[in-house]
């Protein structure tokens, strides 16, 4: 009995031992990229990053044919 104890105290001293020496760098809970903002589409409502939009006059356009045809129904 006492070998296992003695057994069972090394087994846990080596894996206390393997999981200290782990780079502590490999946080889950940071977010690995930036968070970008989500804008609407003015003329079909699909969501988009804002980067990757086209603004006019503070409004929204997922691509350039959307905003030619808002804003030629909008006249």
């Amino acid at each position: 009995m006492g070998k296992l104890i003695f057994f069972a105290i090394i087994a846990l001293l080596i894996y206390w031992i393997i999981k200290s020496r782990q780079p502590k760098d490999m946080d889950t809970n940071s977010p690995s990229e930036a968070i970008e903002d989500m804008v609407r589409c003015t003329h079909c409502g699909v969501h988009l990053p804002k980067s990757e939009c086209i603004t006019n006059d503070n409004m929204f356009f997922c691509s350039d044919e959307h905003r030619h045809q808002h804003l030629e129904s909008s006249k």
